[in-house]
């Protein structure tokens, strides 16, 4: 459709590719129009770090607060004790509340990079839906809630139908999450006068059961706005590298490895993602995306210097830019690679290079690396590693080695006793 927004948020929404819906466009614009206004994104506590494919809804937020108004993440402290089934072909496992909260604690080291948390009205909020799902009485809660339910309805959408029409079994505990969810909505407009839910286009059921259950049991009148679902130009989902997933925390992706991440996108996304994932104007994101030849490979390093500055910080990205050219340019070893560090005992008589390769993250397998080796795609100090039985002890590693997975992916290996 085309519209034509008035508010600020909006405009940049539409205008930088963040927009795939919204459940009614004029009244959230009006609504933002008024005054500073709360909305959320909701953020399961499946795991110790967010990556890469929640960057837009985080990027989503700052926008959010940077357009005048107030950003609310919600933690699902409670509903991650139950698991999201949209389009899962399987039961999320069971996380305890330990595994919950240490999972938060190193979740809010990512969103304070990117929105302000302070008292002012824009000032960010992190809430925990257990505050409010832990002590609820279940029979006051199928009374005053579940009778706003259809579940004729609830079977309609599409993240149930696709489990049920595939005859994969939905336990009543996941079925309940879309009702938790959409309470969680309800709560955040009575407690915060919150008007808008944010999130991916796979959430749009579960954002429109909570916008009708606030206007059904509050009278409440709230909005919802999804992103698209990112896949990358060769049909990839956005997140996943060769390696695995794309970590939002240091401690689990080193800045330099995020960095490149940025630096490997393929010549067609640039631009889209220089929109998407970084605060350049437009227009220079659209002059950057529309190079060719060696110079998109530059417009490639800006995109990796602006992500990586974001969430890791300036001197991060540029510390990642010089490994990088150090390494490919020069030759050089580069101090800032990701690094396995090895004792004597770990080595013993010796230990195999096909190890070393997993152990640095190269490969996922064994059975991985000795067809990396085999397909001639590795490297051992910049010479071609063909040998799959090499052994490596102690007396090799008097200074470290580098290991290379084809051109882009490198690491070090050293002895640290």
């Amino acid at each position: 459709m085309t519209y034509h927004p008035k508010s600020d948020f909006i405009a940049v929404m539409m205008e930088r590719g963040f927009l795939a819906d919204c459940t009614d466009y004029q009244g959230l614009d009006d609504a933002l129009m008024s005054g500073t206004q709360a909305g959320y994104i909701g953020f399961d506590a499946t795991a110790s770090s967010l990556h890469v494919g929640s960057l837009i809804q985080i990027m989503m937020l700052r926008w959010l607060q940077k357009t005048g108004h107030k950003p609310i993440t919600l933690m699902g402290g409670g509903t991650s004790k139950v698991g999201d089934p949209s389009f899962r072909a399987d039961e999320r496992p069971l996380l305890t509340s330990e595994q919950i909260d240490a999972n938060i604690d190193g979740i809010k080291q990512v969103f304070s990079a990117y929105v302000d948390y302070n008292d002012g009205p824009t000032g960010a909020l992190m809430v925990n839906n257990a505050e409010w799902l832990e002590d609820l009485n279940y029979l006051e809660f199928l009374r005053d809630i579940g009778r706003h339910f259809s579940v004729n309805r609830m079977l309609a959408f599409e993240s149930v139908k696709s489990r049920i029409d595939r005859e994969q079994s939905l336990s009543f505990l996941e079925f309940n999450y879309m009702i938790l969810q959409a309470y969680d909505f309800m709560e955040l407009q009575r407690r915060y006068g919150c008007i808008l839910q944010m999130g991916g286009s796979d959430q749009w059921g579960n954002i429109v059961n909570g916008i009708d259950l606030t206007r059904r049991a509050i009278q409440g009148e709230v909005y919802g706005l999804t992103s698209p679902l990112l896949t990358t130009s060769d049909g990839k989902k956005m997140g996943k590298s060769q390696s695995g997933a794309v970590w939002l925390n240091p401690d689990m992706l080193s800045p330099y490895e995020f960095w490149q991440f940025w630096r490997n996108t393929t010549d067609a996304d640039v631009g889209r993602f220089l929109k998407l994932y970084t605060e350049l104007p437009v227009d220079e994101c659209d002059r950057l995306g529309a190079l060719e030849g060696s110079e998109i490979n530059e417009a490639k390093v800006r995109l990796a210097n602006e992500v990586t500055g974001l969430l890791h910080g300036g001197d991060a990205a540029q510390t990642a830019e010089a490994t990088a050219r150090e390494v490919f340019e020069k030759g050089g070893v580069g101090d800032d690679l990701p690094t396995l560090n090895l004792t004597r005992d770990d080595i013993g008589d010796g230990i195999s290079v096909v190890q070393l390769i997993v152990r640095s993250g190269l490969a996922k397998s064994g059975k991985d690396a000795k067809r990396l080796i085999a397909e001639n795609g590795a490297r051992l100090d910049d010479a071609p590693l063909t040998n799959a039985g090499l052994m490596i002890d102690a007396g090799a590693l008097a200074s470290p080695i580098k290991l290379s997975a084809g051109k882009k992916r490198h690491a070090l290996v050293q002895l640290t006793q």
